[in-house]
């Protein structure tokens, strides 16, 4: 079975994740766990939520008290409006389409390809498939606790084959704003909180040149975008609420404290409510000079890839291992753009490169 038979078969399982009224990944991971068994591989299955298990594989290596890991997710965003069947894979142009066909099956493909052909690795591999990353990491978090002694990861994302070294991370909370309800007959009895939240808003706004003047030489700009606006009850009573949902993307070295204390200063004049963090995940960047990204940058210049790290804006599992200490890079065939999107594809020869650096990078991490 080759890389594009089995990204046919994951994309054909239905893995829309549960946030979003899926199944979830079960079907995924036991159909991992027969592939990978059949090829003569150790697998075991670790039920981080009720019916939703990681899948984790090892092929022992030459030094059993080293190991890599190689992870994916299995999860995939909502199918609802595609313009493509979503479970019914279709290759055009050389193009694989389907739900989950780039993001990000197609890595988990090449990974779990990459895995069957290894031959006494110098040291132990890891391919850890996970859940849930496409709502709250709760399968790569799960998998943190089973990985000491890791000492790189490569997490499957689509970076059309760039070695990612660093990415933005993301902070998410709300803003709430309060007033006096009245009748709008008479609003000057009452008190609007979405005329205070516009306040917010504008500040907001205004505040974009500053982000804007401080850049990371690989992931650009730090970002702040405010996503859903909710006030009001009817035309005619002032409303007494308001809230918005903010979501600021955050360079490496910004702390999420260090962001809400800004804003909070930056709002300092306005009857303004911080709700608690609904998301932080801080952002990552590896070391250039790290065995992880060294070795890959010699596979790329011997495949005929681009060897230049680069930084990506969205957020991943890789952030969470990276802080577990495990220098991790991001690496995966096809675009971002492409991922969520209403026609998602894969570019099948990126599938293919993806295998063969996967192979590559894990057959070259000796211990030197």
């Amino acid at each position: 079975m080759g890389v594009t038979d089995i990204l046919a078969e994951l994309v054909r399982i239905n893995s829309v994740n549960p946030e979003w009224a899926g199944p979830g990944e079960r079907d995924v991971a036991l159909w991992l766990e027969n592939f990978l068994k059949s090829r003569g591989i150790d697998v075991s299955l670790d039920e981080v939520l009720p019916g939703r298990p990681n899948v984790i594989a090892r092929i022992p290596g030459r030094n059993p008290d080293r190991r890599i890991v190689l992870e994916a997710h299995m999860d995939t965003v909502h199918a609802n409006e595609m313009d493509i069947s979503p479970f019914e894979p279709e290759i055009r142009d050389g193009k694989l389409y389907g739900r989950g066909s780039v993001d990000v099956k197609s890595g988990l493909a090449a990974m779990a390809f990459a895995l069957t052909n290894l031959k006494e690795p110098p040291c132990e591999v890891w391919l850890a498939a996970v859940i849930d990353e496409e709502h709250a990491y709760r399968g790569v978090l799960g998998l943190i606790d089973q990985l000491p002694g890791a000492e790189a990861a490569i997490v499957a994302e689509p970076t059309l084959n760039r070695i990612v070294t660093a990415n933005k991370g993301v902070l998410r909370w709300k803003i709430r704003t309060h007033g006096k309800a009245a009748h709008s007959a008479k609003p000057h009895l009452g008190k609007s909180a979405i005329m205070e939240m516009s306040k917010v808003l504008q500040a907001i706004d205004n505040d974009h040149l500053r982000l804007a003047a401080n850049a990371h030489p690989l992931v650009g700009s730090p970002t702040c975008s405010v996503g859903t606006i909710k006030g009001g009850t009817q035309v005619n009573i002032v409303p007494d609420r308001c809230e918005i949902s903010v979501d600021r993307r955050m360079l490496p070295g910004e702390r999420a404290t260090e962001v809400l204390a800004e804003y909070q200063a930056l709002l300092a004049g306005i009857d303004a409510e911080f709700l608690p963090p609904d998301l932080i995940d801080e952002a990552m960047e590896t070391p250039l000079d790290s065995k992880i990204v060294k070795i890959s940058q010699d596979v790329m210049n011997r495949l005929g890839g681009n060897p230049e790290p680069i930084g990506v804006p969205f957020g991943c599992d890789a952030t969470k291992l990276s802080r577990a200490g495990i220098p991790s890079i991001i690496f995966g065939p096809g675009s971002i753009d492409q991922a969520h999107a209403a026609t998602e594809f894969v570019d099948l020869a990126q599938v293919e490169f993806a295998a063969q650096f996967y192979e590559d990078v894990v057959m070259n991490f000796d211990g030197g």
